[in-house]
């Protein structure tokens, strides 16, 4: 039933080991407002049956056959395209300029109250509320030029001495219809019920001068319907790294949500940040993010669980109208079809049946997002069901964290140190184990068959291992993959604890030339590794024949090969001991390193000699608690 994964994708990797049969993903289909099965309720969820970052293999020619059938193609390019937005001809508009078409709250059932009391919101996809954040004194700590110019928005507009006063909420943005967005969701593993913005608060939709739609909204602006025991408010610390990794992500060339600005309250919010019975009060912020949509997973599963399931559909027709409206126009023509098994009933044909095609668009999404965290060394800390993008966005910006030292296990949130169910290694997985309840979802719906459902989950298994493998085989110059040999790397990595970011950039170093003398080889990586004896230096040294093995086959000049490995594997990351510095100096009023921070990051490819030391390894103390470890407080 999951050819493709069972075939192509392996967990094998010390105690990632998995040994679940496929047939496991026949009791898939079980109705979200009955209890959920165990098989579904349990972590592992082990569909990636044989998957690791350790250790992939994959039939080339079922690859190449299913990448060229991917209907999401197009549409990942669309997402990616606006890393280069710059666009002299646009008219730059003030905010009272802005082009809102507020098609959320015109097209979709809302709540009917308008008051701030925890309830549950039922038959709504939203709950209109204003901000209703105190502020005092409101300052601008930071903002995005590049933002700015996706909504066609004059620069100087950050300027005007009422911009902090509006996006902090305290002054209405004139234009917005202003929603907190209800939704469900899996938490670790467990089906959580509402939860919905409990401080976020959506102020309306933008068009832009290219009819593209964006979402702004405030997070941190105050108490919704959903907040339930919660101020609905945010702290700087956590604001600061929102903003700061939202943007780095995007210039890292990952699909993310955005963020125009961060601004401070003047306010304190109490917060127990280690959740040890000892709350302080902190700097009060709000992150304006931005982003096409912020619809999750648990937009629809919230729906589904209450048996609502003709609103589950009016929010599959909306989504896939404004977001994925190429869907609606395939034809019998386009021959997107599969066969998923023998017999005609396990033939899936995407042209006639809008929501199967959506269905696997978001699997391919969402594999191609999570290959790309792999890529660059990113975890996300918190990939619950309400945290996972339809778009294929990175969403949610709480304890993340990038490799320092290569450490599959990794996991830079406290909750989840127990069972690591979000550590960097089991990221893939968890992203199947999303799209499985997000198929069942459309499944309790009657939107797609058990086929359909399958197939999603099937691409994303095939989706995640071509990206993933592409990502590799490009940030070490290979000419093509080699899996025993990538295999190997990362286990010589995990073994010394090697930095992700700073090897993979030393490594373009690294001359395609027979005559070096064995003892010499491994200068290139002097930096890199660290405080290694002899049996290890030897087991670098036997990789690194095989890689120069591999390189002097492939005909590419030194030089050219460092450029395109340099275009692949960044200089910098968004380090979390950068981000406490920057938060430290803003928390005392200086918000400059906040700034210089996010202009490092907007180049992370770039070679900065004047930023050198934000490429550095993190000082003994980034290890204190708070810095490299988080939790969810904010």
């Amino acid at each position: 039933m999951l050819s493709h994964i069972s075939a192509s994708i392996s967990l094998s990797y010390s105690s990632l080991a998995a040994t679940a049969s496929p047939t496991a993903l026949r009791r898939l289909r079980p109705s979200l407002s009955k209890s959920l099965r165990p098989e579904l309720r349990s972590y592992p969820f082990k569909l990636l049956k044989r998957y690791s970052i350790f250790s992939m293999e994959t039939n080339p020619s079922t690859t190449a056959s299913v990448s060229s059938d991917s209907i999401s193609d197009d549409k990942e390019n669309k997402t990616l395209e606006h890393n280069s937005v710059k666009n002299s001809n646009r008219v730059k508009l003030k905010l009272e300029e802005l082009r809102w078409d507020n098609s959320f709250v015109r097209e979709l059932p809302g709540d009917p109250r308008t008051d701030l009391i925890p309830r549950q919101v039922l038959h709504a996809c939203y709950s209109k509320v204003s901000p209703s954040v105190e502020v005092e004194n409101p300052q601008l700590v930071a903002w995005s030029d590049s933002v700015a110019e996706l909504l066609d928005l004059n620069h100087k507009e950050f300027t005007r001495p009422d911009f902090p006063l509006i996006f902090s909420g305290a002054s209405p943005l004139v234009g917005g219809m202003p929603y907190a967005q209800c939704y469900g969701g899996h938490q670790f593993g467990m089906w959580a019920g509402q939860l919905g913005d409990g401080r976020a608060i959506t102020l309306g939709e933008v068009l832009n001068s290219k009819l593209e739609r964006w979402e702004l909204q405030l997070k941190g602006s105050g108490k919704t319907p959903y907040s339930r025991f919660a101020d609905g408010l945010a702290v700087l610390r956590s604001s600061i790294r929102e903003f700061l990794c939202s943007e780095a992500m995007h210039y890292l060339g990952i699909p993310t949500t955005r963020a125009l600005c961060l601004v401070t309250t003047g306010k304190y919010v109490t917060r127990d940040m280690f959740y040890d019975g000892n709350p302080k009060d902190e700097p009060g912020a709000i992150v304006c993010r931005v982003s096409q949509s912020f619809l999750r997973f648990g937009s629809y599963q919230m729906h589904a669980s209450r048996e609502d399931l003709d609103l589950v559909r009016t929010l599959a027709d909306y989504t896939i109208r404004h977001h994925f409206p190429h869907l609606e126009k395939l034809r019998k023509s386009d021959s997107v079809s599969f066969s998923t098994g023998e017999g005609d009933d396990s033939v899936v044909d995407l042209t006639s049946n809008k929501y199967a095609a959506w269905a696997v668009e978001v699997a391919e999404c969402t594999a191609s997002l999570v290959a790309s965290w792999q890529g660059v060394g990113f975890t996300h800390g918190v990939l619950n069901t309400d945290n996972m993008s339809v778009l294929g966005l990175t969403i949610d910006y709480g304890p993340f964290g990038f490799l320092d030292a290569f450490d599959p296990r990794y996991t830079p949130n406290t909750t989840d140190l127990p069972g690591r169910r979000y550590s960097f290694a089991n990221q893939p997985d968890i992203g199947l184990w999303n799209i499985a309840h997000f198929a069942t979802t459309l499944s309790t719906a009657q939107l797609i068959n058990d086929n359909e459902a399958n197939y999603a989950m099937e691409r994303y298994g095939t989706k995640f291992m071509d990206e993933y493998q592409a990502i590799m085989t490009k940030k070490l110059g290979l000419p093509k993959y080699n899996k025993q040999l990538i295999s190997e790397l990362l286990k010589n990595m995990a073994i010394d604890k090697v930095d992700y970011t700073n090897f993979f950039r030393s490594l373009s170093n690294i001359k395609a030339d027979s005559t070096i003398p064995e003892d010499e080889l491994l200068i290139p990586l002097k930096a890199v590794l660290l405080d290694i004896g002899k049996e290890r230096k030897d087991a670098w040294t036997s990789w690194l024949k095989s890689y120069l093995q591999e390189l002097s086959a492939s005909g590419t000049s030194d030089e050219d090969r460092k450029v395109s490995m340099d275009s692949v594997n960044p200089k910098y990351i968004l380090r979390n001991y950068l981000c406490q510095s920057a938060i430290d100096a803003a928390e005392s009023g200086n918000f400059e390193e906040v700034r210089l921070l996010l202009k490092v990051m907007s180049r992370p490819y770039d070679d900065q000699p004047e930023m050198e030391k934000y490429a550095r390894l993190p000082p003994a103390w980034a290890y204190r608690p708070g810095v490299g470890m988080l939790s969810c407080s904010s």
